[in-house]
């Protein structure tokens, strides 16, 4: 998976099928809903001491940026599908490494891809580590600069795509 842009996110189709039907609720009943609230909460009144009126408000806030959100996440995705069994590290994959002794398990990828409900650590392609596995293989060392500018070794043990 080279050539990714910087702002780019590789989703898999399955990913980007549902965060698509997830913009169009949204956008569509989503936003006729919440501003059917919020004209039922103006009716009542005072709307300085309204508390369903903020709630409201305070709810079309968030739907919105999770709209810009997700408009910018599908307008800059990569789109494929899900990654071959090779063991190369590459977006979409859950990876196992060894860090500091330890086993860390976790998906290099975006935070979309992954089922609501899967308690699963992410990292993205774009950060330190991520960058680092890119390429590599179980049985692999690299080494990748962290936030505090020591250079931290880590050792590849797996590397498999994820099942959504």
């Amino acid at each position: 998976m080279t050539g990714i842009a910087n702002d780019a996110s590789y989703l898999t189709q399955e990913a980007y099928e549902r965060l698509k039907g997830e913009l169009a609720q949204l956008s569509g009943e989503g936003r006729t809903e919440i501003a059917r609230r919020i004209e039922a909460a103006r009716d009542e009144g005072d709307l300085k001491e309204n508390g369903g009126y903020h709630a409201a408000k305070e709810e079309q806030g968030k739907m919105e940026a999770r709209i810009r959100q997700l408009e910018h996440l599908l307008q800059n995705a990569v789109v494929g599908t899900a990654p071959a069994d090779d063991g190369i590290v590459e977006p979409g994959m859950i990876v196992t490494v060894e860090l500091f002794g330890d086993e860390e398990v976790f998906l290099l990828g975006s935070r979309e891809i992954i089922n609501e409900g899967d308690d699963l650590k992410v990292y993205s392609e774009k950060s330190p580590l991520g960058a680092a596995l890119m390429g590599h293989k179980p049985g692999d060392t690299v080494t990748y600069e962290a936030p505090t500018g020591k250079q931290v070794e880590v050792r590849i043990v797996e590397a498999s795509p994820y099942k959504a």
